[in-house]
């Protein structure tokens, strides 16, 4: 009884870009990427598809999965740095009016790459307090519409895609019962926003009319994403390090009872230098950014839909989600699969 996540779903482009056709226009190679990074490949939107076509055909898979209609749903939490507007109307919006979930609040959740476990906590409060409601949880991404694809340090890093699950709560009384099986961590270093920023937004004023006091129009211009790698790394391992073990110490269990840690697919590196540190075989993490590179918030949730339909999630196993990104944000959540 409580909690729960009743079904997974995810989308992947079919167009995929490998190592190889980044070489052909840039000064690398499929060695030298691998080697870097962990990747060989990514998934690249196309003409036609956009963050909100990518979140709604993984949320049809997930809501088919847990058999809930539209109409159950009683709110979309679309976590994304990728909206199809900037800033508004916001994309969960527009993924709700998709699936014709016409009683469903919408709205989506900035918090980068951390954005999924953010959203799925948002989402775990609604269903405690409205047990006869449902919450769909989507991380979507369109990260290559925003690259350099001059620039070697970032435009080899990401791709595209998306990832849903369904929640429920089956406990007649809701919030009067207690999940000792759950705990989430939320947490952001706001000191190290530099370390991945793309310019743009309100930030600055219009320059205004010397003639009339208004503001003018300002010139066109491109945005430009900077990424810190050695900065964003470092933080990365040390805090996802600690994450699962404050989540673990919490629970009154220790990493080596974890049967699956689910972290962000960042970067291989990040992902073995924390197995390292916290002294855990590697092949207790997911791993799928080999062929799905960086896909921000949509990571997690992919990975998990991948590990329920490999037959490799199974209920009872002790699972960790984290994630971090740009903010600097970071969060985790601890649960004994599928309860949250």
């Amino acid at each position: 009884m409580g909690i729960k996540i009743l079904g997974t779903g995810s989308y992947l482009p079919p167009k995929v870009v490998s190592n190889a056709d980044i070489a052909q226009s840039l000064d690398t190679s499929d060695e030298w990427i691998f080697s870097h990074t962990g990747i060989h490949s990514r998934h690249v939107a196309a003409d036609g598809e956009s963050t909100s076509t990518m979140a709604a055909k993984a949320a049809r898979v997930a809501m088919e999965s847990a058999g809930v209609d539209p109409g159950e749903i009683g709110l979309i939490v679309l976590a994304t740095s990728t909206p199809d507007y900037n800033p508004f109307p916001s994309t969960a919006c527009v993924v709700q009016d998709m699936l014709g979930c016409k009683n469903a609040g919408a709205f989506d959740l900035q918090a980068a790459c951390a954005g999924f476990v953010y959203a799925l906590e948002q989402a775990r409060g609604f269903v405690n307090f409205y047990p006869d409601k449902k919450a769909l949880v989507i991380g979507a991404e369109s990260l290559t519409r925003i690259l350099d694809w001059t620039d070697r340090s970032s435009c080899i890093l990401f791709g595209d895609g998306a990832g849903a699950v369904v929640l429920g709560n089956d406990e007649p009384h809701g919030v009067a019962s207690v999940n000792t099986t759950a705990h989430t961590i939320l947490g952001a270093d706001g000191a190290g926003a530099h370390f991945i920023m793309r310019t743009g937004g309100c930030k600055n004023a219009l320059p205004v009319s010397p003639a009339t006091g208004v503001p003018e129009k300002p010139q066109p211009y491109l945005p430009e994403l900077t990424l810190k790698g050695h900065d964003v790394f470092v933080f990365a391992v040390k805090t996802l390090a600690k994450v699962c073990s404050d989540l673990c110490s919490k629970l009154g269990t220790t990493p080596e009872e974890i049967d699956r840690v689910f972290a962000h697919q960042a970067n291989g590196r990040i992902i073995e230098a924390v197995a390292r540190r916290m002294k855990l075989p590697l092949d207790k993490f997911w791993l799928n950014l080999e062929t799905t590179a960086n896909t921000s918030a949509a990571s997690v949730p992919i990975s998990l839909d991948q590990a329920v339909r490999a037959g490799e999630l199974k209920d009872g196993m002790k699972i960790l989600m984290v994630g971090f990104g740009a903010g600097l944000t970071y969060a985790g959540t601890y649960c004994v699969w599928p309860n949250l």
